[in-house]
């Protein structure tokens, strides 16, 4: 009789156990979802692009393994349901983090615009130094055009750094930055070969 009602015991902790590992963890897919969705709305997919990727990857993941185990006569969602509180905890995390993250982008997209208008005012006083001649004339219109185009993307990244898109805003001047780098960079070369004759 006593092994009767353990075998019916341990029939029944059996079947409990397997029908909670059964069950399709929706609950927890929605909250994932959510939590990425809610990243992407703090700009996560911006700012912490990797962090982003890899919060979408694990869901990914997480999708391809409920599927799997949604063919199977024994459904086992423990390993997927940790998962996918993992994906909420880390979710929350990244988008906690971004604020940081365009703090952070938003000085160096200031830094850049001080650093740009310094080295134009330097390229322009080096411009007017520049060599002149047959072949000089068309150099130094090249880079004036050149000049203009960093002009342009300053003048677009500050408007992107006073609209809040602060990561536009550093490509843009970062672009500008070496264009206006490079046009420095050739003028003292050729003042410097200038005197160099001389």
């Amino acid at each position: 009789m006593r092994n009767k009602v353990m075998f019916a015991l341990a029939t029944f902790a059996m079947v409990a156990f397997l029908s909670s590992c059964g069950k399709l963890p929706q609950e927890k897919l929605d909250a994932a979802k959510a939590a990425i969705d809610s990243a992407k709305l703090a700009e996560a997919d911006v700012y912490l692009a990797a962090d982003f990727t890899a919060l979408q990857d694990s869901l990914n993941a997480a999708n391809t393994e409920i599927e799997a185990q949604k063919s199977k006569l024994f459904k086992k969602y423990g390993p997927v349901t940790q998962k996918l509180e993992w994906i909420v905890t880390k979710a929350h995390e990244v988008t906690a983090g971004v604020a940081a993250r365009k703090e952070e982008v938003k000085k160096e997209a200031e830094g850049l615009v001080t650093e740009i208008t310094g080295l134009m005012d330097e390229t322009q006083k080096l411009m007017k130094k520049a060599p002149r001649g047959k072949e000089g004339a068309a150099v130094l219109e090249q880079m004036k055009n050149e000049l203009t185009t960093a002009e342009t993307a300053l003048n677009e990244g500050k408007t992107q750094l006073e609209g809040g898109k602060y990561m536009d805003a550093v490509n843009k001047l970062k672009a500008a930055k070496e264009t206006v780098t490079s046009v420095k960079t050739e003028l003292e070369n050729a003042i410097a070969k200038v005197k160099g004759k001389k």
